[in-house]
């Protein structure tokens, strides 16, 4: 997590899903890349939300706004990126809802505002996924080559609201946001030599 103290709201980027289930994992790795990219003013906090279920809420409750990624099946062409605001999200984090989260997040936005700390502003970035039920298997291609469209679309929802999000300088080292060596670049090609040695 990257927690960041200036003036403005509070702001919670988050990803959620689990990255073992191919698709599942286009949550968690789109915040990946959008805390890779982008440096942050210090009312912004990054968040791999993982598969923590009701253990966000507190997260939520902290923060005045909050943008989320997630894999949602819309019933789409895989790939399909499409982006949720405000009082409409509700319907689509519980609505058909391909994920194996403990707890939805439609339950985790429940508790929080049953809990007095509902969102003042609220976006959803999802992504239509393919396959969510190849364990242990990477991103498919259509849900992979959606990241960077969902990182700006982040970006751009941000300066919307006021942030100064900033691109990262090219080559510099930047802390990983999933640690064990489960980020992205480690997870892959893990995956990948997998597949050549089964």
């Amino acid at each position: 997590m990257e927690t960041s103290a200036s003036s403005g709201p509070s702001i919670l980027v988050l990803g959620i899903g689990n990255i073992l289930w191919a698709d599942e994992g286009f949550g968690v790795r789109a915040v990946e890349a959008f805390h890779k990219a982008y440096e942050v003013p210090d009312n912004v906090t990054i968040l791999d939300g993982g598969t923590q279920g009701l253990y966000l809420v507190q997260f939520v409750n902290d923060h005045d706004r909050l943008i989320v990624f997630d894999a949602i099946d819309y019933g789409l062409v895989p790939g399909t990126m499409k982006v949720v605001e405000d009082d409409e999200v509700p319907k689509f984090t519980g609505a058909k809802k391909m994920s194996l989260h403990q707890t939805g997040f439609q339950e985790v936005l429940s508790a929080a505002d049953f809990m007095g700390h509902y969102p003042e502003r609220l976006t959803l970035i999802g992504c239509q996924p393919l396959d969510l039920e190849d364990w242990g298997g990477p991103l498919t291609p259509p849900v992979k080559a959606v990241i960077p469209a969902a990182v700006e679309t982040a970006v751009r929802i941000l300066r919307g609201w006021g942030v100064a999000v900033k691109a990262r300088p090219e080559g510099v080292d930047v802390l990983p946001l999933l640690e064990n060596d489960i980020d992205f670049e480690n997870y892959e090609r893990r995956v990948e030599l997998a597949a050549l040695n089964p």
